[in-house]
């Protein structure tokens, strides 16, 4: 099935509502700031700090930082083939959508600079946030729902991965290590960093090959890809694109790694820097009240995916 979508409409052609907040439809306030491309984003995280500052003196970024060291120096090309042929074989349970959103109850992401509430709170407000602004692109709400949902593989019935193994920002593996990604001092320890194969701007690629030809580092993102491809989703390619690629802010924020992009991913970009905004900026201490929002969600999940799906 071929769902078609519009382009995606600019912020700065949408009408500016002349309040101080968006009031979403679960109770969850969004503060605004305008910034130069239109969008309304708040400037500090709910810990008094910058969005994505992994600079910034407290207890949570040595946290932070200390995952990253991890992450960094133990993923490699050889790790990542392993981890997607075990587990594209989706055999550790079969649960509906909603049950795995309530699974995330119990996961707290340690790369993560601005938050630290419970994984479906995120889902929720990203989703919410979105729909706010984009109502007639459901697919898109669908999508920032279950966006983090592959951070499952972080407890014991799905493997109980290490942290750097699950989340933080992914990067490309069989080429140069670019000095856009986070702390990469730490890359000098990886394995692969002094393979010859490996270490220059293409490495094992061409330009143009398409992300799909490029192993990126393991973790969330490429997990629930797999799920929601394997489980024969009706989601639009961009949906499928942001599931894969949101964590990639190496390129779609810092703009590394573009040659490798085809005409497709030039296109599903688009709607991928749009959800970013999103997912970055609807962390927020204030809950969204799930129980009033779950009939919509459950209506777009039985649209886009069948009720039980392998995991």
């Amino acid at each position: 099935m071929t769902i078609l979508i519009e382009k995606p409409e600019l912020e700065s052609q949408k009408n500016v509502v002349e309040t101080n907040e968006l009031v979403l439809d679960g109770g969850f306030p969004v503060p605004k700031t305008l910034s130069n491309d239109g969008f309304f984003a708040p400037e500090i995280n709910s810990f008094g700090n910058s969005f994505r500052d992994y600079n910034a003196e407290n207890e949570r970024q040595k946290t932070v930082e200390e995952f990253y060291k991890q992450q960094h120096i133990n993923q490699t090309y050889d790790f990542v083939q392993k981890m997607r042929k075990e587990y594209s074989k989706l055999e550790r349970m079969e649960m509906s959508i909603w049950e795995c959103c309530e699974l995330l109850n119990e996961v707290v992401d340690d790369s993560d600079p601005d938050l630290d509430e419970p994984q479906i709170q995120h889902l929720l407000q990203s989703a919410e946030a979105i729909r706010k602004d984009y109502p007639d692109e459901d697919w898109l709400h669908l999508t920032a729902l279950i966006h983090d949902l592959g951070k499952v593989l972080l407890l014991p019935k799905f493997g109980g991965l290490p942290q750097w193994a699950v989340v933080g920002d992914t990067f490309p593996l069989g080429c140069a290590f670019d000095e856009a990604n986070i702390h990469h001092k730490y890359f000098k320890e990886n394995p692969d960093y002094n393979n010859p194969a490996y270490n220059t701007k293409n490495g094992i690629y061409s330009d143009g090959c398409g992300l799909d030809n490029v192993t990126i580092s393991w973790g969330h993102d490429d997990y629930m890809y797999l799920v929601a491809r394997e489980n024969k989703t009706t989601l639009p390619s961009a949906g499928l694109f942001i599931i894969r690629y949101h964590s990639l802010y190496p390129l779609h924020k810092e703009g590394a790694y573009m040659h490798f992009l085809n005409d497709e991913d030039k296109e599903n970009m688009k709607w991928l820097r749009i959800f970013n905004k999103y997912d970055l900026y609807s962390k927020s201490k204030v809950l969204v009240d799930v129980e009033k929002v779950k009939p919509y969600y459950l209506s777009l999940i039985e649209k886009y995916f069948p009720a039980k799906l392998k995991w």
